[in-house]
C-alpha cells in the first residue's frame, strides 16, 4: 500500500473515533461536502480538482490524499491534474512547488490503483 493510502487509512480510523464524540458536526459536514461536489453547474471532475487545488495551497497532506483519491476516482486525468497543479504553483509560488509535487505523487499512487 502506498504512503498516500496509508494516510487515509490512519485519518480514517481517528476520525471514527472522533465521529463519536462529535457526530451533528460529521453529519453536517457530511451533507455540505455531498452539495458542493455533487452534479450542477461544474462536473464532479472540476470540483475534485479544484478541491485538490485549494489543498496544495492550503498545505493540507490529508485534504490532498483525499482529493487525489477523489480525482482519480471521478477519472481526472493526468494532464487535468497537472494543469491544476500549475495554476496554484502560479498562485502560491514556491509553497507549490513543494505541495504539487505532493499531490501529483498522490493522484499517480490513486490512478495507478483505479
Amino acid at each position: 500500500m502506498g504512503h498516500y493510502h496509508d494516510m487515509r487509512k490512519a485519518d480514517g480510523t481517528a476520525g471514527m473515533d472522533l465521529r463519536k464524540q462529535i457526530p451533528d458536526v460529521y453529519n453536517g459536514f457530511s451533507q455540505m461536502h455531498k452539495a458542493a461536489l455533487g452534479r450542477g453547474a461544474l462536473d464532479e471532475v472540476t470540483k475534485e480538482l479544484i478541491a485538490l487545488g485549494i489543498s496544495i495551497a492550503d498545505e493540507c497532506d490529508g485534504c490532498i490524499a483525499a482529493h487525489a483519491a477523489g480525482a482519480a476516482r471521478k477519472g481526472a486525468t493526468p494532464e487535468q491534474v497537472a494543469e491544476t497543479i500549475g495554476v496554484v504553483i502560479l498562485m502560491t509560488g514556491g509553497p507549490g512547488t513543494v505541495y504539487g509535487p505532493r499531490a501529483w505523487e498522490a493522484y499517480k499512487e490513486f490512478a495507478d490503483r483505479s
